[in-house]
């Protein structure tokens, strides 16, 4: 009988599928099960980490009593309704901001940035309402629409929207100067198309025609200024413009995977934003991916039509709605039908 091996020349190994080969690219079962650990317990810290970052951002939310429920409040309608307030509070802002950028050193806070952001299953809408915008407002007779906020705060600026309008309110959402500021710095700036040149020497800036980067400062100037021939309605037109631009970069890839960027805008976003007190970030999140819809062309903006102009004593000047056009715009959002788009551009 031979000496000679079953398999192949002598001393070299058996098969792989033999009885008792080796292969040298296995890993031993115990190398394998430590890797696996590894594994596990990265990811276990990841999540923790993720899940603790949510918390303590939505912890960083000023949360304030806003909704009431009152006689004649409007029903839940479909689809769901933000109320997004800029204040001009100054809380914040260092002594020398204030001087750069001309917001004076009124103290307190008032309104004169107010949109209604509609959520539904044809797209967003995004409606300004103008501030001298002349509508009753409960216990005061009628004014200026900023006034409620100036009388009753948020509770007496959303019921006197809901009651203009007729749209129930989900959501609410305020912001100061100094976060405003802060997140666009956050960002890197925002990039602005200027179609003329824009010099207001009350809102601190300069900006000459063409398309150019806006730090926080210039983009405070830019959507306070009224020095237009439409004054307040061309300044409600910026404000939509930025605030659509500047989500829209906050969402894109360059800042949500770069951490030099998505942390300090999430941590000054979060600490600036005032919300209701049963609101939470993931509700944010949603407005957030809303507001980039718009700007990606799913969704309308627009100002509530407006009918003519007056003046009372006490008042000064208003405008006032079409009470017609305006009326169709609100049904439209309440029963969250499209609403056509001779009301505005994408």
């Amino acid at each position: 009988m031979s000496n000679r091996p079953e398999h192949g020349r002598v001393g070299a190994p058996p098969y792989a599928d033999a009885p008792g080969s080796y292969d040298q690219d296995v890993v031993p079962p115990r190398r394998r099960a430590r890797w696996g650990r590894r594994l596990l317990i990265a990811f276990l810290v990841l999540l923790l980490l993720l899940v603790g970052g949510y918390f303590y951002l939505d912890s960083r939310l000023h949360r304030i009593d806003v909704f009431e429920d009152y006689a004649g409040r409007p029903g839940d309608t479909p689809g769901t309704n933000w109320l997004i307030v800029g204040s001009d509070s100054r809380e914040g802002l260092s002594s020398s901001q204030r001087s750069e950028f001309k917001t004076g050193k009124a103290a307190g806070r008032r309104t004169d940035t107010m949109m209604l952001l509609h959520i539904g299953d044809h797209g967003q809408t995004l409606v300004s309402l103008p501030r001298d915008s002349y509508v009753p407002i409960p216990g005061h007779g009628s004014n200026k629409l900023n006034a409620a906020f100036a009388f009753g705060g948020p509770k007496l600026l959303v019921r006197t929207v809901e009651q203009a309008t007729k749209i129930h309110i989900d959501h609410y959402a305020e912001i100061g100067f100094a976060g405003f500021v802060g997140m666009t710095d956050a960002v890197g700036g925002v990039k602005m198309c200027i179609p003329e040149e824009m010099k207001d020497h009350k809102a601190g800036i300069d900006l000459k025609p063409g398309c150019q980067t806006l730090k926080g400062g210039q983009a405070l100037g830019f959507v306070r200024s009224r020095a237009f021939a439409r004054a307040d309605l061309q300044r409600v037109e910026n404000q939509r413009k930025f605030l659509a631009a500047l989500v829209h970069k906050a969402t894109s890839p360059g800042v949500l995977l770069n951490p030099f960027r998505i942390i300090p805008f999430a941590l000054r976003s979060t600490d600036n934003f005032a919300v209701d007190q049963d609101d939470h970030l993931y509700n944010l999140v949603d407005f957030a991916w809303a507001m980039r819809g718009i700007t990606s062309g799913d969704g309308l903006t627009t100002t509530v039509p407006v009918g003519g102009t007056g003046s009372a004593p006490g008042v000064g000047e208003y405008i006032t709605w079409d009470t017609q056009r305006a009326g169709t715009l609100f049904r439209d959002l309440r029963e969250d039908q499209p609403v056509p788009r001779s009301f505005g551009t994408r």
